[in-house]
């Protein structure tokens, strides 16, 4: 088996890349709203994007590139619903960016914030014509995509291989809001010197995101703008595919749960396990009905164990189930068991204190086949609705 090991870095802890990020004055207070991503060697790059038919100008500029060495990243506009004149407004910055740094190859733009607006370019041209491209300030990088976020969002793994050799992997992402992933606002960036190539990258990283970026629920909004990048420079010469999936995964699984955990006025994050049923596809379907219900949400918020909010959102998911197969379980606490209803003062006592906990999980069991899913979702309260009514201003 290949080790895999934590490590400090984030996106600049692959061989060979560097990252910064610095203040254009589109958030307040001077806060850091500009970034980048650099390889000093060209990368295979690997992506998934939003589903959303008003797909955002930089999704639709980034589709179908599969080399890349850079990526600008700007926060507080999204370069949403601004037609042509997006794309036009991305390939001027581009094209200045290329002028001053000619290392640049084939560079790509990254957006998230208010939709509708056009891309202040010279305030962000202001800061990223003058970024430094040796610098390795990845904590600054992941500062700087935030938008509601609470806290950055960055991790990165060494993996040593059997053979002794090893690559490295590392990633930022934000998202905290409008997260319903259908490849919330979300954007992931992942950085390894690998020896990988796109063709091979390109099935794992949706085989991954299906699992993980996909299965994550902040609001069930799917944002204009969702988009995961892999770069891969091949640097290290190292490469075994069952270890580069399995860290991947890794990876894009600790960050989905981050993001959900950093929901909009979250207080919980809570995994809902989706057994036996028909197939995994309504697993999945029934998952991803609990993880948006709104009802379940609130429920989860007022930490009130009401176990019929579950079943009445897996009834009306549309998936083969049945009153006298389906069990339900917070954590270890049964409260239906195959058409049995356990939930006696005791059982709510115990459920109760479950759901006072900051992260747990909810066992749904259809008792109708061998499908599973696991979904990611959190509560919804009262700061939700403060922090989207005050979006813009």
């Amino acid at each position: 088996m290949c080790n895999v090991t934590a490590i400090e870095g984030g996106v600049c802890a692959a061989t060979g890349f560097y990252a910064d990020g610095r203040s254009a004055g589109l958030k307040k207070e001077g806060a850091k709203d500009v970034a980048f991503i650099y390889s000093d060697t060209l990368c295979e790059v690997a992506s998934v994007f939003t589903t959303n038919k008003m797909a955002a100008a930089p999704v639709r500029h980034a589709k179908g590139v599969t080399q890349s060495n850079f990526i600008l990243i700007n926060a507080k506009n999204a370069n949403a619903m601004t037609g042509e004149h997006g794309i036009r407004d991305i390939e001027a910055v581009l094209e200045q960016m290329k002028a001053k740094f000619p290392a640049l190859h084939n560079p790509l733009m990254s957006s998230t914030g208010v939709i509708g607006v056009r891309l202040p370019q010279v305030k962000i041209l202001s800061v990223a014509l003058e970024f430094d491209l040796t610098c390795k300030d990845d904590k600054a990088a992941s500062e700087a995509i935030m938008t509601t976020d609470r806290f950055s969002k960055s991790c990165a793994f060494e993996v040593t291989c059997n053979d002794g050799h090893s690559f490295r992997i590392g990633a930022m992402a934000k998202g905290a809001g409008m997260i319903n992933p259908a490849m919330a606002t979300m954007l992931c960036f992942i950085t390894t010197d690998a020896a990988i190539a796109s063709a091979q990258m390109q099935p794992i990283l949706e085989r991954v995101n299906r699992t993980t970026f996909n299965a994550a629920s902040v609001d069930g909004d799917t944002s204009t703008n969702d988009t995961v990048l892999l770069f891969a420079n091949g640097q290290s010469g190292a490469l075994d595919l069952e270890a580069f999936e399995a860290a991947l995964k890794q990876i894009m699984e600790f960050l989905a749960k981050e993001m959900v955990r950093d929901g909009e006025g979250a207080t919980k994050l809570v995994t809902y396990h989706i057994r036996g049923a028909a197939s995994d596809a309504e697993a999945e379907q029934a998952a991803k009905v609990l993880s948006n219900s709104l009802l379940v949400k609130t429920a989860l918020y007022g930490e009130d164990p009401n176990w019929g909010r579950i079943a009445a959102s897996i009834g009306a998911s549309g998936v083969t189930c049945n009153e006298a197969s389906l069990s339900i379980a917070y954590d270890d606490v049964m409260l239906f068991e195959k058409g049995r209803n356990l939930f006696d003062a005791e059982v709510e006592k115990r459920a109760a204190a479950v759901m006072k906990k900051s992260a747990f999980d909810i066992y749904c069991d259809l008792g109708v086949g061998d499908g599973y899913f696991r979904a990611f979702g959190c509560d919804l309260g009262y700061e939700y609705v403060k922090i989207n009514a005050d979006y813009r201003t």
